[in-house]
């Protein structure tokens, strides 16, 4: 039987199969990490843009707009400095003639953030956010059991809460006082204070939208202030009771945030204008900040990329080694070829032409690889921070990727080749021994 190029080549690499997987492995890794870098980068922008949802401004008194966007829309922290409830109102007042804001929204949804439950966070706000803001701004909220919240001490539980803490309708929620973090208990081992005088019920289960609200807790405004209310009571005098709506001063109708969406476009720079002006509040378009964030997280992930290219390059270099360290075993094998007809050439052809195949072998396996990798990726994010990344890997990518690696892993064997290329018949003809 005539042997052609491909069971040459066939044969020189499962000749020595330890060396031609670890080196196929290689290739696989370094084009794995560079597909799901690449897949990575729009889907995450897209995930963290669907937490906004259809808001266009974010009121807060954080230290800065991008602080108050992580903060009020991606629950990193409670907002240190509150808003009135009389500044809302304030600001929300139809009735002014001269309120230039009020005129120019189309709604504003308060919020509060402060408290927490099993490590997720618990957000208060009005029914105004359900039926006026959107997580996604293709799909309006939907429920996957119960109901919304009508009167105090009433929850709403997102779809990754409800998955991570397993609280169905009619569950007792018991609410503890600030959001968690790392060494929540202080040296003495004291625990979180929680509100155990009030006990909410479950009335609904969210379908999940794929945003960061997925993981929090819902309650209306009265039930927080009622809380905290109490806490004030009590500091006040040890012998107050639990208070109840009609008991709520001034000082206690606090709010975080306000989510703002104005009537259009033209309106959108004479509201932000104002806002400004004011100086009151810190406004921040969250749109934008999103934008300045993945414009900083940019820089991180080019040296990433990078980083990735150089493990291509290695890889390739890992090619030209195995090929070149194998050249001293194989040098019989090509002065037999030649004796059967093969010139150099076609020996060098064959090395090159060996080479492009694991190159390409690799590159499969990266994609494979790749595809896992980003579905891991996907998965632990939904998971610890309810943000659906969906990797896609876009086929001109992929054939980008394919063709360098093959392109690199040919030129790897360049050298190689040129070692076969030069080998002489007669030396290696002699008999072994």
């Amino acid at each position: 039987m005539a042997l052609t190029d491909f069971t040459i080549v066939r044969r020189s690499m499962t000749a020595r199969p330890f060396s031609t997987v670890t080196t196929i492995i290689t290739v696989a890794v370094a084009v794995g990490l560079m597909l799901v870098l690449l897949s990575m980068r729009d889907a995450s922008r897209q995930a963290f843009e669907r937490g906004s949802g259809n808001m266009h401004l974010l009121l807060s008194r954080d230290s800065s707009p991008l602080v108050s966007v992580l903060n009020g829309v991606f629950y990193a922290n409670a907002p240190p400095r509150p808003i009135t409830w009389q500044e809302f109102r304030a600001l929300t007042d139809t009735s002014n003639p001269d309120n230039f804001v009020a005129a120019g929204l189309d709604w504003a949804v308060p919020v509060q953030l402060g408290d927490s439950f099993r490590g997720l966070p618990v957000l208060a706000t009005s029914a105004d956010f359900f039926s006026k803001f959107r997580a996604d701004p293709e799909q309006p909220w939907r429920l996957a059991d119960g109901r919304y919240f009508e009167r105090e001490l009433e929850i709403v539980v997102g779809g990754t809460a409800a998955r991570r803490t397993g609280l169905r309708i009619g569950d007792t929620v018991i609410v503890t006082h600030g959001l968690p973090r790392r060494g929540d208990a202080d040296s003495a081992g004291a625990a979180p204070h929680e509100h155990t005088e009030f006990r909410f019920r479950v009335v609904g289960i969210l379908e999940p939208t794929g945003s960061s609200h997925d993981r929090a807790l819902f309650m209306n405004l009265e039930s927080s202030w009622l809380m905290h209310a109490f806490d004030r009571r009590l500091a006040e005098d040890a012998r107050a009771g639990v208070p109840t709506v009609a008991d709520l001063q001034d000082r206690d109708r606090l709010i975080t945030g306000v989510y703002l969406r104005v009537v259009d476009n033209r309106a959108y720079q004479a509201v932000f204008d104002a806002l400004r002006r004011d100086g009151r509040f810190v406004v921040a378009a969250p749109s934008n900040e999103i934008k300045r964030l993945f414009d900083i997280i940019g820089n991180i992930d080019q040296i990433f990329l990078a980083m990735a290219g150089v493990v291509m390059v290695s890889s390739g270099i890992a090619i030209m080694l195995a090929l070149y360290n194998s050249m001293e075993q194989r040098r019989r094998q090509i002065a037999v070829l030649r004796v059967l007809g093969c010139s150099r050439p076609r020996v060098f052809g064959l090395i090159v032409t060996e080479s492009a195949v694991i190159g390409l072998i690799g590159a499969a396996a990266g994609v494979a690889l790749a595809s896992a990798g980003g579905l891991m990726v996907s998965t632990v994010l939904r998971q610890r921070l309810g943000l659906v990344v969906e990797p896609k890997m876009p086929m001109d990518a992929i054939a980008a990727v394919v063709l360098a690696t093959i392109a690199l892993a040919s030129a790897a064997g360049i050298v190689p080749a040129l070692v076969a290329y030069r080998t002489p018949v007669a030396k290696n003809l002699k008999p072994l021994g």
